[in-house]
């Protein structure tokens, strides 16, 4: 394959991986720039009253179907995939969407459930707390947003006519990344 014809390709794959995954990489670029601003990320919180004396271990394997009964005579209706934990204290997943919130206090278990604005949600999915097949999605969406930008830097080194620009914008880009990163 000819140096036009590799170009050509790559130019082709550029824009069909950064076409199809726009939608990731604005969710990303956007929620990402929000959370560090510190975007007002708004839950509802509501109290749910647990069933008296209720156990739960966080450690047990069967935490799961302990969390969904304990839920159920509650008159709580929730669908989750999984539980993460930590210490005393874990929530149902994904959080994109309403999840529960489980505490141990001195006189036991508390519990919340909490409904996500649309920002706290997109920031979630960001995050890797949306649903188990989005997740999946963002490990092809991240490995194509390198291929997108790899793709992208070997065009521009290709054509003689933006090969210079090309090495000077990566270097610049390097720079900043190292100093803002490691120096500053």
């Amino acid at each position: 394959m000819n140096s036009a014809k590799t170009r050509n390709f790559l130019v082709l794959v550029h824009l069909y991986l950064a076409a199809f995954l726009a939608p990731s990489f604005l969710l990303v670029g956007a929620t990402g720039a929000l959370y560090l601003l510190d975007a007002d990320k708004p839950v509802q919180e509501t109290s749910i009253e647990l069933p008296k004396d209720v156990v739960l271990d966080p450690q047990s394997p069967s935490i799961k179907a302990d969390v969904e009964k304990v839920l159920r005579e509650s008159g709580v209706a929730l669908e989750f995939e999984y539980i993460r934990s930590r210490g005393d204290s874990f929530m149902t997943r994904p959080t994109s969407r309403t999840y529960a919130q489980f505490e141990k206090t001195e006189n036991g278990w508390t519990a919340t459930l909490n409904e996500p604005g649309l920002l706290y949600s997109l920031t979630e999915m960001h995050k890797g707390h949306g649903p188990t097949a989005f997740r999946y999605f963002q490990i092809f969406a991240g490995i194509s947003l390198f291929l997108v930008v790899f793709g992208g830097l070997i065009v521009g080194l290709l054509s003689k006519a933006y090969r210079g620009k090309t090495i000077m914008a990566a270097l610049v880009g390097t720079g900043i990344f190292l100093v803002v990163g490691f120096v500053a």
